[in-house]
């Protein structure tokens, strides 16, 4: 039976109340701001700002300093071990494990059920609220929908009642029974630890299913789709899944990815949406099939600041709220919101591409870049290079990883790229090339330290072997469906190691 009428006058209340806040930002932020700051004026992070004497954003950005995470790591492992009202009102017991800090130690961020519920869930829902907005035409609720996430960990001990994973663990393990009905795989499934055992497991549980959408990370799926067509005996995905019309995506950019998709999945009959959900928060969803910007969810327990680049490093940085952003510029993320984040700089940088509704693109991490030789290279250049270079020579890339290689004797500094092919160039020099013109297209900073190979040389590509990244995660014990490895660094810490992994 087709759910999808049935459904759509709940959802059109939810997609009309997401644009309605879009639109009127100052007024949404402001009120959501001094609703957050109420709930927890008598929390211990609370009263040590005294935001109960806190009235406007003003006040706000005055009494309370910006932080990253190893600023508040004190508060949130006192949480973990079963402490009250610390960051927010309540007991907190669970938490989503990021990715580790520059010392390499996991990040454990709260997930209240507030947060939960006011944003996670709630921005899911927006999601669907909008897609079925975009396709009168759509059947969503007359299949299945395959969401693929991670688990929970069973390494580290946590006291009784605490569960620690991936944010889509918690997420599978408290979603309404309702959405039960509608979703695949099992809980038992979607929570399995161990990939080896969970992959055949999720192909057995979907091979046969009427699947009509997608939802999770495109690295991790391609794998997954792969394994099921296998088992099916298919060429492309829709002989299996004959009703398959979305993917929901995120956690990573979609275009290096794009031609592998293409070649699994009828481009005529397969639409994608991407969203903005990460462990702090979900933030924006593609709001129109034309603009692949994604629009930020005001009304979704979330307050915006946005902070300049060139205030990254400053002894006192000013941050801006969305309503005073303007468009062009790349801004780094700060967030207050009821997971018992204030004033939290989430390490990503984003770039404003429209003011009313605010509309932004994912540049890269604050982290998550190579500036060794002044050439200010971000992840968001270098997926649209790989994506040129696969798009010229008919290469398909897996995976890839790049850092900068430093100057020495009878050797100019230049970038190392490790790449996994899913289907190699005929020529790798040829792919080198055609990832060097485009670096050179898209950022004039590299474009003006590679002139005349003075300053930085042409880039190296290292091939690595089939699962060489997936190997890399697991010897980090970051392997499973939202982990990933870093695009960009500014050292050699990621690069070295797959170096030795591969020389074993």
């Amino acid at each position: 039976m087709n759910f999808t009428p049935l459904s759509r006058r709940y959802f059109k209340r939810i997609d009309q109340a997401a644009i309605q806040a879009a639109e009127d930002i100052e007024s949404s932020q402001r009120a959501l701001l001094s609703q957050l700051l109420s709930e927890a004026a008598y929390t211990r992070y609370g009263a040590q700002y005294r935001f109960r004497l806190l009235r406007t954003h003003n006040e706000y950005v005055a009494a309370t300093p910006i932080v990253q995470y190893e600023d508040i790591r004190p508060w949130v492992m006192r949480m973990v071990n079963g402490e009250n009202n610390l960051l927010w009102p309540g007991r907190c017991t669970r938490y989503a494990q990021s990715s580790g800090t520059s010392g390499g130690v996991s990040k454990y961020i709260p997930l209240t059920d507030r947060s939960l519920s006011q944003c996670h869930f709630k921005g899911g829902a927006e999601v669907v609220a909008r897609y079925l907005a975009l396709y009168p035409d759509s059947r969503l609720f007359a299949g299945k929908s395959f969401v693929l996430g991670g688990s929970y960990s069973s390494t580290t001990l946590h006291p009784e009642g605490v569960r620690v994973g991936d944010l889509s663990a918690s997420l599978i393990d408290c979603i309404n029974p309702v959405a039960n009905l509608f979703r695949v795989p099992s809980k038992k499934i979607a929570l399995m630890e161990d990939w080896r055992k969970k992959l055949p497991a999720l192909v057995k549980a979907t091979a046969r299913c009427n699947i009509t959408s997608l939802s999770g990370v495109p690295s991790w799926f391609l794998t997954v789709i792969k394994e099921v067509m296998k088992e099916r005996g298919a060429t492309e995905i829709h002989q299996v899944w004959p009703n398959l019309e979305v993917f929901f995506h995120g956690g990573i950019a979609f275009g290096p990815y794009r031609e592998q998709y293409n070649a699994l999945i009828d481009p005529a009959r397969m639409r994608y949406l991407e969203t903005y959900n990460a462990s702090e928060g979900f933030f924006a969803v593609q709001s129109d099939t034309a603009d692949s910007s994604m629009m930020l969810l005001m009304d979704n327990d979330i307050f915006y600041e946005f902070l300049p680049l060139d205030q990254l490093e400053a002894e006192h940085p000013q941050a801006l709220p969305a309503w005073e952003v303007e468009a062009g510029r790349t801004y780094a993320l700060i967030i207050t919101s009821s997971n018992g984040l204030w004033r939290y700089m989430i390490g990503d940088t984003v770039s404003v591409t429209s003011v009313n509704p605010l509309k932004i693109k994912i540049a890269g991490r604050t982290r998550s870049f190579i500036n060794a030789f002044g050439e200010e290279l971000m992840v968001h250049n270098a997926d649209a290079a790989i994506a040129d270079a696969c798009r010229i020579t008919g290469a398909l890339v897996s995976d890839y990883t790049a850092a900068p290689v430093f100057a020495a004797e009878g050797a100019k500094a230049h970038h190392q790229w490790f790449v996994e092919f899913e289907k190699a160039p005929e020529s790798i020099s040829d792919f080198a090339l055609e990832l060097d013109a485009a670096l050179r297209r898209v950022n004039s900073d590299y474009d003006a330290k590679r002139s005349g190979d003075i300053f930085l040389a042409a880039p190296e590509i290292v091939v690595l072997p089939p699962s060489t990244f997936n190997r890399y995660l697991a010897s980090t014990g970051k392997l499973g469906g939202q982990r990933k490895v870093p695009r960009l660094k500014n050292d050699r810490s990621v690069a070295d190691a797959i170096l030795r992994l591969i020389e074993d």
